[in-house]
């Protein structure tokens, strides 16, 4: 019997299993040079299946030397013209040749190949998927039931990920590390199965990475140059849930049947955000509605009437294209991530198709801003009416979206006079609270922890009014904001500042009176641009509304850096020169008067230069001229 594979055969590892089962006993096996070439070009390139092919052949070298079969190389190289067409079917070509040249059989388990030589009058033996009785293959001895990942490097002990999403904990699976020889072979394994599995594919081949999908196994491969050593990493689902498993089940299916409405699934990675996306969609399907889905890799474990997408040619445009012309009621877009992705979430939600996206943010304030830079903020409530917020695996809030003409109720407070202009308003389902407001001001777009008046505390000591209550301890978190909010805050005044934080996105700061404008600015330049770059809602109060009963066994604020008298101001032919020795070597803020102007950093011999043409140059000549203190604050 004699035998020339072609490369899919090779990558596959359908040879050697039937040289070992006894099916091709005392075969000779005929390599064409066209299926070296093709294989050390996908090696050349870091693509795991030309490994996995050249050890193919290093096995069937072995076999050859112990007397199991006979193994031929023949042919010639392919030509630079030949490797130019290969996508047309040049290497093909020469491989079909060489199994007419020797009077072989050609074997193939690409269905155009076997027609091809068929057509031709070749013998062809063509290898079909493998359906069924499947071996474990080797990365299933490191799970256990209670598994969700595990992660396989060279040079280091395996790990795995146990538990469930309340409780995950890593461990280490066994002592000896793993050696690289493991690797390469747990790889070619894993490449074989995906080609010979119905539910198999591999979904990202690139220089050093390759992603495979196998039921419900996702497997990334990595070598070098991509990562400074191989390493394989496998994920499996954590649970299959019913949507009715969840809470507040009835108002989601509400939601989402009622208006097709296009809904975003948002939450930090690991959290259940695809297994939510996943039984919303089987829940979309049994109910007789057309589901797909859009998805690189195609990991949700959804039932086969739900048709599976991923990028066509590479690209999710292209996809979204043909699912125009399909027309499906719902498609699931699980883990958008680039640019465009948003982009085509809300071309298809705006032509009629029910959308449901999955989305990572830490918190929905991040999900809204990674949006907004896509996606205009008036047209948010009609690409995404609702958000859902899921945590440890469980629905942790339901958020509607709705745009209005009015005042932001975030800004009010400050006493800043604004006309009505549209506000996108994101508010929780269940207490009808707003949580963010998103509107335009000075030609920003301002995403602003919405104004809640605070519900008073119950004091748990009315028996004992004298006694001291111990404060709740501040989460670190809040010290960093208050941190920054002082600094920030710090930049306009001069008189001591305190900030306290109430809530993640909201802080009360104190203020003496005459510095409550400079910290607010022109139309609340200042106090906005400071609320976009810390992320949480600032209330500027004086500080004598500030209670003295507070201010009691807390340490004095650190003393804030006091600005310098006014400084000397010179010019020459070039510069302007600012005059401060007091501050040689040091970075300081400078401000005409309350007003910050530019940071700046004052050389050793306390001057700072500015061109003189400069735009902050002429504004400072002319503020002198005027009379204005210039006056420069150490940066702390």
């Amino acid at each position: 019997m004699k035998l020339v594979p072609d490369t899919s055969v090779v990558i596959d590892g359908r040879i050697t299993s039937m040289i070992k089962t006894g099916e091709c006993k005392d075969a000779t096996i005929i390599i064409p040079e066209a299926v070296f070439a093709e294989l050390e070009a996908q090696a050349n390139h870091g693509r795991e299946i030309g490994f996995s092919g050249l050890t193919e052949i290093q096995e069937l070298c072995r076999m050859r030397d112990e007397g199991l079969i006979e193994l031929k190389f023949v042919g010639e190289r392919p030509k630079l013209e030949q490797v130019k067409l290969a996508s047309g079917g040049e290497i093909d070509s020469m491989i079909r040749n060489a199994a007419i040249e020797y009077e072989a059989s050609f074997m193939t388990s690409d269905i155009v190949q076997a027609e091809v030589a068929r057509a031709k009058g070749i013998p062809v033996i063509f290898m079909k998927a493998q359906q069924e009785n499947f071996t474990p293959l080797g990365i299933d001895h490191f799970f256990d039931e209670n598994t969700v990942a595990i992660y396989l490097k060279e040079r280091v002990a395996p790990y795995a990920k146990k538990g469930r999403l309340k409780e995950m904990r890593l461990e280490q699976i066994r002592e000896s590390p793993m050696t690289e020889y493991e690797l390469r072979k747990l790889a070619q394994e894993i490449l074989e199965r995906a080609k010979r599995h119905p539910d198999g594919f591999i979904e990202i081949e690139k220089k050093g990475v390759t992603v495979v999908q196998i039921g419900s196994l996702r497997i990334a491969i990595t070598r070098r140059p991509f990562s400074d050593g191989m390493e394989i990493t496998v994920i499996r689902p954590i649970a299959d849930i019913s949507l009715e498993d969840y809470s507040r089940s009835d108002e989601i299916k509400e939601s989402i049947i009622s208006g097709r409405s296009g809904t975003l699934i948002v939450g930090q990675p690991g959290s259940g955000k695809s297994t939510l996306a996943q039984s919303i969609a089987i829940f979309l399907a049994d109910r007789n509605f057309v589901v797909k889905t859009m998805e690189t890799p195609r990991d949700l474990q959804v039932p086969d009437h739900i048709t599976q997408y991923t990028a066509l040619d590479g690209s999710m445009e292209q996809t979204a294209e043909l699912l125009s012309l399909v027309r499906p009621d719902f498609v699931i877009f699980d883990e958008i991530r680039k640019p465009g992705d948003f982009s085509i979430y809300a071309d298809l939600h705006l032509s009629g198709i029910g959308m449901i996206g999955v989305l990572h943010a830490h918190r929905v304030q991040d999900a809204i801003q990674r949006l907004l830079s896509r996606i205009d903020f008036c047209i948010l409530p009609q690409v995404i009416p609702s958000i859902i917020f899921v945590s440890e695996g469980q629905i942790e809030k339901v958020y509607s979206v709705t745009l209005s003409i009015g005042y932001p109720t975030g800004l009010e407070q400050l006493g800043m006079e604004l006309s009505p202009s549209p506000i996108v308003t994101v508010a929780d389902n269940e207490t009808g609270l707003p949580v963010v407001e998103i509107f335009r001001y000075g030609g920003e777009t301002i995403v602003y922890p919405a104004h809640q008046s605070a519900v008073p505390m119950e004091n748990p000591c009315n028996d004992a009014a004298d006694e001291l209550v111990s404060e709740p301890e501040v989460p670190t978190q809040w010290q960093m904001i208050e941190k920054e909010i002082l600094k920030e805050i710090g930049r306009f005044t001069e008189g001591d500042v305190d900030v306290r934080m109430i809530s993640d996105s909201k802080a009360t700061v104190y203020i003496e009176d005459r510095d409550i404008p400079a910290a607010i600015g022109k139309g609340g330049k200042n106090i906005a641009s400071i609320v976009n770059k810390v992320g949480v809602g600032i209330d500027i109060r004086s500080r004598s509304e500030l209670d003295a009963s507070l201010v009691k066994g807390i340490e004095e604020p650190t003393a804030q850096a006091q600005p310098s008298e006014g400084v000397t101001i010179r010019t020459d032919k070039k510069y302007l020169i600012l005059a401060c020795p007091e501050h040689a070597s040091k970075i300081v803020d400078v401000f005409s008067g309350k007003e910050y102007l530019f940071t700046g950093t004052v050389e050793e011999n306390g001057e700072i230069l500015l061109a003189r043409n400069n735009s902050i140059a002429q504004e400072m000549l002319r503020r002198d001229a005027e009379g204005e203190k210039i006056t420069v604050r150490p940066v702390e």
